[in-house]
């Protein structure tokens, strides 16, 4: 099947003998058993859930993955991938993460053990030369948040292949989404996505999910998920396998609104850059086009003045200033003190995340509705 139909059946319940088109919710905490030693598959939610498992297969479908875990969050879904490293292992990741990431990675990943190397992983030549003989992984967001850049996920690959490394390569996708981009296909081991956003799609729900193309790497992180018990609610399962049946359409009017908003920001006097994969300038286009079949819909831009960037969020009107991405509605976002507040200051200044930077998750309404509401917020119309 296309991916258009995977959304919409992306794995169909045969054992519903009840002939209900949608994924009943099996809203319970433990299951009974047949008999003495045996199960129906099914013994305690925590372990497993039938509503979840449903969604699980249908997000490794999607991702051509072996298996896929869906967790309460996308934090607990990175916090549970980390555990399959021991004190003294190093992990390389991008310099420019989303802040919940880089939080639990300097808090809770150093503190236990575990060093942390971050870098411009859009230059290969940056991560060669972070590798030892203690790196477990390569940990990369592509396009990164909030400044977009890109990633050639193929070149890192052929990197660990030619210097014989058993390195785990991560890929968080949840800007591109499966629609866009697979990961595992390019070379990555493990897919993460933060399910909030466009997976589910409606600003309603807190998911996370890890994909795996190796079935030894599945058992592992099913055995961290049952044991420090983050899987997702079976209602929670239900409304993630319902907003990823409009994945698709979803997907592509908000990348359409994005690359027309993009233009036209380029063309404001008071926009002094616009960071957007889908501009034929952006240093990460020609690798886009090579390892995805969309650009998404996140735009960063920098304005004049700090001034100008708070008179955009105190003047928006349809647009909504909140954290968070990936829905039907647009949302503008503040980055230096909202997604990245806990980065250190020099930091987020050094990779451009400044007091004039704003990130904008373009959602499906009509695009003139939101141009409109942009330059009457710049004061331009």
């Amino acid at each position: 099947m296309n991916i258009e139909t995977l959304c919409v059946h992306g794995n169909r319940d045969c054992s519903n003998s009840t002939g209900a088109v949608c994924v009943p919710i099996f809203q319970s905490a433990t299951f009974s058993h047949p008999g003495v030693g045996k199960s129906t598959g099914y013994d305690y939610s925590r372990a497993q859930n039938p509503t979840r498992e449903q969604l699980e297969q249908i997000i490794a479908n999607l991702e051509n993955g072996v298996d896929a875990l869906a967790f309460s969050s996308g934090m607990a879904a990175i916090s549970c991938m980390m555990e399959i490293f021991s004190p003294g292992d190093e992990v390389i990741a991008s310099e420019d993460l989303y802040g919940g990431t880089v939080r639990i990675f300097d808090v809770i990943s150093q503190k236990n053990g575990i060093k942390i190397s971050y870098t411009d992983t859009s230059d290969t030549a940056n991560i060669k030369a972070l590798i030892s003989d203690k790196t477990k992984a390569i940990f990369i967001e592509t396009p990164t948040n909030p400044m977009m850049n890109v990633t050639d996920i193929r070149a890192v690959r052929r990197l660990t292949d030619n210097q014989n490394k058993d390195i785990l390569i991560v890929v968080d996708n949840t800007f591109l989404t499966p629609l866009f981009c697979n990961p595992l296909n390019l070379g990555a081991d493990i897919v993460v996505h933060s399910g909030t956003k466009y997976l589910g799609g409606h600003n309603d729900t807190l998911a996370g999910f890890l994909a795996v193309k190796d079935a030894l790497l599945s058992e592992k992180l099913r055995f961290i998920q049952k044991t420090t018990g983050a899987g997702l609610s079976p209602f929670d399962s239900y409304l993630l396998i319902r907003g990823i049946k409009t994945l698709a359409i979803r997907m592509r009017a908000a990348g359409d609104n994005a690359a027309k908003i993009a233009r036209w920001l380029s063309t404001q006097e008071k926009i002094k850059s616009v960071y957007y994969i889908g501009l034929p300038d952006h240093p990460g286009y020609k690798i886009s086009q090579t390892q995805s079949s969309g650009f998404g819909a996140m735009i960063s831009f920098e304005t004049d003045s700090p001034e100008t960037a708070i008179s955009i969020l105190e003047r928006v009107k349809l647009i909504l200033y909140a954290e968070s991405l990936g829905g039907v509605e647009s949302l503008i976002t503040y980055p230096i003190l909202q997604t990245h507040a806990d980065v250190p200051l020099e930091k987020r200044l050094r990779l451009g995340i400044n007091d004039r930077l704003l990130r904008l998750s373009v959602g499906i309404e009509n695009v003139d509705d939101l141009i409109c509401d942009l330059g009457q917020a710049l004061g331009s119309e």
